[in-house]
This record gives structure tokens, sequence and C-alpha cells, in this order.
């Protein structure tokens, strides 16, 4: 990996988690917020959506490292986590390497 990809995968990186934790609290606050659904059955969903969450970030963005870079990297973009702006910054191998379309990922 060069060294300017993995600089621009770090922002990128950071970038993402702020987008995935933002778009987990709304889905939270749907379930906190719905008030047809009885409060038990509330706190049972929320908490298996907060497990789930938990793995789902686990598995995209666990052990900062050049090795998984490519791996989390796909991963944020088929989740459309990865912001479209600072992509195109990095170097074309990279951006292919990283396309998640050929593994039916988007």
């Amino acid at each position: 990996m060069k060294e300017s990809d993995w600089k621009k995968f770090k922002v990128i990186k950071e970038k993402a988690i702020e987008r995935f934790c933002s778009q987990a609290l709304e889905e939270f606050e749907e379930v906190i917020s719905n008030t047809e659904e009885h409060v038990h059955n509330r706190y049972l969903l929320l908490y298996k959506l907060v497990q789930n969450r938990d793995k789902e970030m686990a598995l995209i963005f666990d052990y900062h490292s050049r090795s998984k870079a490519a791996m989390q990297l796909t991963a944020m973009r088929a989740r459309g986590l990865a912001d479209e702006s600072l992509l195109a910054g990095l170097s074309e191998e990279f951006l292919e390497q990283t396309d998640p379309k050929p593994f039916g990922w988007n």
C-alpha cells in the first residue's frame, strides 16, 4: 500500500466510523421513540440491535493496520460509509482493489 493511500485511508476510516455511529444512533432512536410498541419489546429490540451493530462495527473497523486496510475499505464502500470525495484522492490501484462490486457486495 502506498504511503499516500495509507494517510488518506486513515481519514476515510475516521469519517466512516462517524457515519456508522450516526446511522446506528438514528436506528436506536427510532426503536426508542416507537411508542406504539410495548416498552419491554422496545428494550429487547434495542438490545439486539446494539449487539448487531457492535458486531458489524468490529468486523468493519477493528484492527487498524495496513494489512487490513483493503478489506476494511471494501466493507466501508459496500456499506456506503466511505466519503466519495475522499475516495477520489486514492490511487487507481487501491480503488480497484477495494471495489465491492466484483464481490457482489454493492
